[in-house]
């Protein structure tokens, strides 16, 4: 596969909610860093932190509007979105959407780099509103 394929497979399985689809992608030292720039490294560190995302976010998706390439990286560009489950339950009153950026680096390994670039104030709200209540 080359660059745009693995990136576009990685947000298949990213949209699949699959978690050992998403890491089997990953470089063994894969980094990913979040919106709010904190960062993580390593495959298994990622495949708990993802487990965790998908029992938080079970329906969260990606929506790929344009794909940008050069020798070293993907650019993506689109919308990100999901319902924060609450006790295991989804309530669409806990929905949210928000235009995004992802930047992935991918090495003969797999995804060596994960960046998204979003404004993730709706979902920190959404939380926080469920822990007042």
């Amino acid at each position: 596969m080359n660059k745009r394929e693995v990136v576009s497979a990685f947000i298949d399985r990213i949209n699949a909610h699959d978690v050992d689809g998403i890491c089997a992608l990953m470089a063994e030292e894969h980094t990913f860093i979040d919106g709010l720039g904190r960062s993580m490294k390593g495959r298994d560190a990622m495949q708990e932190a993802w487990q965790s995302y998908v029992a938080m976010i079970p329906d969260y998706w990606i929506k790929v509007d344009r794909v940008l390439e050069d020798e070293t990286a993907v650019a993506v560009f689109g919308r990100a979105g999901g319902t924060v489950a609450s006790d295991g339950r989804v309530d669409a009153a806990n929905g949210w959407e928000t235009p995004a950026a992802w930047l992935a680096v991918v090495g003969s390994t797999g995804i060596a780099l994960w960046q998204v670039f979003a404004d993730t104030g709706a979902v920190r709200e959404i939380m926080e509103n469920m822990r007042k209540k």
